[in-house]
């Protein structure tokens, strides 16, 4: 078997060959051994600080102990892994999306540089998840992925993951976060965001061993799981199985006919393309419009009552793509070596009512819309599976914000009123830079019960947001799109069964705003932002560094 390791101890150099003996050895490796054992790099984002990654060191040394077992050799290195709850709400924000692209090309450039044979990729949260996805697609080697599975929340108990929002759990010392609201083991939060998301587009993607993400980070079937995957990885080197046999276009189809079902993060639509064009497949948010029509089968929080630990209980996401079949390409391969089909015949729904058939789906359109206007000419993303049935479709006089600080200002002061249609702009991927999520205005609004206000940005939200919150407007308002012209008294209409934004302005007053138009520039620190805010693409096109 030809394989990249064979390089360290079969180059043109028989010097080199000899140094890499012993520079090999100093770290504790045989070269005689890898010779005939694949080399495999294991991509850990484990951190201390990060709930959703603090124990993937414990299955990192398992995936080692599978690639032992199954006759290869192992190497592990790190990447960042950003917490997005703890950069939520400062100026920290602005910085988590585009270490997304920093991590991939982090992974990349770190394995072209070593002859690795192979890569496991171990990740739980937001944009860890679509990074490493980015660079296993880059990358093109035999590969797995990971997921860190799900923490606990109190979901179960109350059956609302807003309850302590709604109904206004105040103290004396500020607002109470209850054990709804935290973390109360390691895992990403149990809920359908960003981090769970991506945990299950695995599965659809076929890149994982099936029914490995859903389950619980402190559940020992995850250790389990980790050290079959360690196994698989030096099965795939012998079988020649590379990733992008996984990343095809009818794997991209399946992936977002997945996500309209699951009731996925708006962020998905950033993601999903940056991941195609890591993969070099054509895609655009067209394939979610195609896609319009899937229902959104999961009532999974924040759109629903259920946790991600019960999707697990009820057959995990084996199981959702059984239901949705209908919807999917079942040829598409898997890192089984099998087509989707195979994992899907096994799969066994154990709950109908978490998993339900496609003809008792939690809502009967899915879970996110691309909306189009002259406030979007190219697209905007809303979470429809977050939005009440009396806010589908909606319109108010606009109140205009340049940023998040000065808009969660004037919630706390009351000046923003029901019906008003909040505008968030210089939030987008050059604006900010790097297209902060909202929460804190979001979460400001819910907190003041201000449950008909809708909010529309150039920016994005967390998979956390639920109600009338529009994201991703493109073009954005730092590249001059329209929604850097709404002025305070604009009537904003949101038609979210129509799939349209509209700004009720007439074109000749645009086109004089247009002519005094001035960009709101915000300063960012010398280094990596001033070179991400040159190069990044629009939100439409994946956010990605060009």
């Amino acid at each position: 078997m030809s394989k990249r390791s064979d390089i360290i101890s079969n180059s043109p150099s028989p010097f080199m060959n000899m140094f890499r003996k012993g520079l090999l050895h100093g770290a504790g490796y045989d070269t005689d051994k890898l010779k005939t054992r694949p080399l495999i790099a294991i991509a850990n984002s484990h951190t201390e600080l990060t709930t959703g990654h603090s124990h993937l060191d414990r299955l990192a040394r398992k995936v080692h102990d599978g690639i032992l077992a199954a006759g290869g050799e192992a190497a592990e290195f790190n990447v960042p892994a950003p917490c997005d709850g703890v950069a939520m709400a400062h100026d920290g924000m602005r910085f988590v999306l585009a270490q997304r692209d920093l991590i991939a090309d982090m992974i990349e450039t770190h394995v072209r540089s070593q002859p690795y044979d192979a890569v496991v990729f171990i990740a739980g949260c937001d944009k860890i998840n679509p990074a490493m996805m980015m660079a296993m697609a880059r990358l093109d080697l035999p590969a797995l992925y990971l997921a860190g599975g799900p923490g606990q929340m109190d979901i179960r108990n109350t059956h609302n993951p807003r309850s302590s929002i709604d109904h206004g759990d105040y103290h004396d010392d500020g607002f109470h976060l209850s054990k709804t609201t935290t973390c109360a083991t390691c895992g990403a939060c149990e809920i359908m965001g960003t981090a769970n998301t991506f945990q299950c587009l695995a599965e659809a993607f076929g890149i994982c061993i099936p029914g490995s993400s859903n389950i619980p980070g402190w559940h020992a079937d995850k250790l389990e799981a980790a050290r079959r995957t360690g196994e698989r990885i030096v099965a795939m080197v012998k079988e020649g199985l590379n990733a992008r046999q996984m990343f095809t276009p009818k794997a991209f189809k399946n992936a977002v006919a997945t996500a309209m079902s699951i009731g996925a993060s708006t962020n998905t639509a950033l993601h999903l393309p940056a991941i195609a064009h890591a993969a070099e497949v054509p895609f655009s948010l067209a394939e979610f419009e195609a896609a319009a029509d899937i229902p959104t089968l999961l009532a999974i929080s924040p759109n629903g009552p259920y946790g991600m630990q019960d999707l697990w209980a009820a057959g995990g996401m084996p199981a959702v793509l059984k239901q949705i079949q209908r919807f999917l390409d079942t040829s598409a391969m898997t890192v089984t070596g099998q087509p989707l089909s195979a994992g899907i015949e096994r799969a066994v729904v154990r709950n109908p009512t978490v998993i339900p058939a496609v003809e008792n789906a939690f809502r009967k359109l899915a879970g996110i819309t691309v909306l189009r206007g002259n406030l979007a000419p190219d697209t905007a993303i809303i979470k429809q599976a977050g939005v009440a049935q009396d806010m589908l479709a909606c319109s108010g006089p606009a109140i205009c914000f340049n940023s998040e600080e000065d808009a969660i200002a004037a919630v706390n002061d009351g000046r923003i009123a029901a019906n008003h249609v909040v505008v968030l702009r210089y939030m987008g991927p050059q604006g900010a830079p790097g297209m902060p999520e909202m929460l804190g205005a979001t979460v400001a609004l819910k907190m003041a019960g201000m449950k008909k206000v809708a909010l529309i940005t150039d920016g994005r939200f967390s998979g956390a947001t639920s109600g009338p919150c529009v994201g991703h407007v493109c073009p954005e308002a730092s590249a001059g799109g329209p929604i850097a012209l709404v002025e305070d008294g604009d009537l904003v209409e949101i038609d979210i069964p129509a799939r349209t934004l509209t700004l009720h302005v007439d074109e000749a007053t645009l086109a004089r705003r247009r002519a005094a138009w001035t960009p709101y520039v915000r300063a960012v620190p010398n280094g990596f932002m001033r070179r991400y805010r040159k190069h990044v693409l629009p939100a439409s096109q994946g956010a990605v560094i060009d």
